[in-house]
């Protein structure tokens, strides 16, 4: 499982474009948004990058 940590994911609005962006690498993937923690986590078979790269497009970059 990858985590995220996503300063700028506060809300629920936030926390879908995440998961849309999250999804748009992998359709498959099992994906945990929690806004108060600001924290993601995905289940997914794909590499770490890709994730990271989607997020950093969508503007939602995490720190790690």
């Amino acid at each position: 499982m990858h985590r995220f940590h996503i300063p700028n994911m506060t809300c629920g609005g936030c926390a879908r474009s995440v998961t849309k962006a999250l999804l748009a690498v992998d359709p498959q993937a099992r994906i945990e948004t929690d806004p108060a923690a600001r924290e993601a986590r995905v289940e997914s078979q794909l590499d770490e990058g890709l994730f990271h790269a989607a997020l950093s497009e969508a503007g939602y970059p995490d720190k790690h």
